[in-house]
């Protein structure tokens, strides 16, 4: 069978014992007591009979913080039996000690109840015993049951209030702390994927043409076919390097000289689509979007550039339709190439287009479709054009 320890007790309680059994010891040596040996209540009479209750509370003070409830029991019955004797202060003041370790220290149902018990006993101690000797001496009994056990109490319960208060805001703080944190990672995560789709959709319908035009140059083997594709080339890894010093200098602190650099808008798609004719691209451009919002306008532009883009590295050979459209609060991208089985050069994909244009379409509370539509492949987005709950 296993013997259950007994907790140990904190240094500061065994400051206080020690203390408290020093003090009352000294008090004993100089004959110093509560009442006078010829007092009717001292049943025991000398000095020396003070020791034991003086021993007896000094060892619960070394359970105030770790077993309270124990500690003022049993301090509670002591404190009684120290009656009986001429008393020492020292005795009285560490019960004290107790009844105030006990609201500071013990369960919440502890330190609710001792203060209305202590006050009763103190409203008690001031009535009976005046009803009963109708001497205005006998009100001293309440206040010292007032100073012994309910002033200790009391301000065992205010102390105890404050400390939950400061413990409660201590967690409240570190809840907002942690949120945020929270905000700070998601808005650091945000930033990044808006980053990405950026980068990503200003740089790859360049380098996409740089790749299959590169391709075309290696296989074939006719002088004005390389210079074509080497001139297609230059032009698309020029207009690619300004985009990209273009997105550095945005992100780039400080340069205050810097002008920022302009949004796309829909009225860009123009020069879009020649770009693309110039890659090869056959591309027919049906706009009737009138004014819209320009959350709205830089994601068609830019998922018109990414459908683009990707039927430039895996369109075959056909009209690629670029339709936008306005009806029932709505902005309609729709853009449709041709689907099959492509030969001659192609640029590797990552999937990451796709990606991007339905993340941009959330972001604003819009859809977007992507996949093959019988000989064709279409990309169809719905845009609100009015401000809503975004994603």
């Amino acid at each position: 069978m296993a013997v259950r320890r007994l907790p140990r007790p904190h240094r500061f309680d065994v400051y206080v014992a020690l203390g408290g059994l020093l003090g009352g010891l000294l008090l004993v040596v100089c004959r110093l007591g509560v009442r006078p040996s010829d007092d009717p209540i001292t049943l025991f009479d000398g000095h020396w009979a003070v020791l034991v209750p003086l021993g007896v509370m000094a060892a619960c003070e070394l359970l105030r913080r770790t077993a309270p409830r124990t500690a003022l029991l049993t301090g509670t019955v002591v404190i009684t039996a120290d009656l009986t004797t001429q008393g020492n202060v020292a005795t009285v003041l560490m019960f004290t000690d107790l009844v105030y370790a006990a609201v500071l220290y013990g369960p919440p149902a502890s330190a609710r109840r001792i203060p209305w018990i202590t006050g009763l006993l103190t409203v008690a101690g001031t009535v009976v015993p005046f009803a009963v000797w109708r001497v205005p001496e006998v009100l001293l009994i309440g206040v010292v049951v007032g100073v012994v056990a309910f002033g200790p109490a009391a301000t065992g319960w205010v102390v105890r209030d404050h400390r939950d208060a400061a413990e409660a805001a201590r967690l409240r703080a570190e809840q907002t702390a942690l949120l945020a944190e929270m905000d700070r990672v998601q808005a650091v995560t945000a930033e990044r994927a808006r980053m990405a789709r950026e980068l990503h959709d200003m740089v790859a319908n360049h380098l996409s043409a740089i790749a299959i035009h590169s391709t075309a140059a290696i296989s074939l083997d006719d002088a004005k076919t390389s210079r074509e594709a080497l001139t297609v080339i230059r032009e698309n890894s020029v207009e690619g390097l300004a985009e990209m010093r273009r997105l550095i200098g945005i992100l780039r602190d400080g340069a205050p000289e810097r002008e920022p650099a302009a949004v796309p808008t829909l009225d860009g798609l123009t020069t879009l689509v020649d770009s693309a004719r110039a890659n090869g691209l056959d591309v027919v451009l049906d706009t009737a979007h009138g004014t819209v919002p320009a959350p709205v306008e830089l994601a068609a532009y830019r998922i018109v550039q990414e459908s683009l883009t990707n039927a430039l590295k895996h369109a075959c050979p056909g009209r690629v339709t670029v339709a936008l459209a306005r009806h029932d609060g709505l902005l309609d991208v729709r853009v449709t190439s041709p689907y099959g089985h492509r030969d001659g050069p192609r640029a590797p994909g990552s999937g990451a287009g796709l990606v991007g244009m339905r993340e941009r379409a959330t972001l604003l509370g819009g859809t977007l479709e992507a996949g093959p539509d019988g000989a064709l492949w279409t990309v169809h987005a719905g845009l609100p054009l009015t401000e809503g709950d975004p994603a």
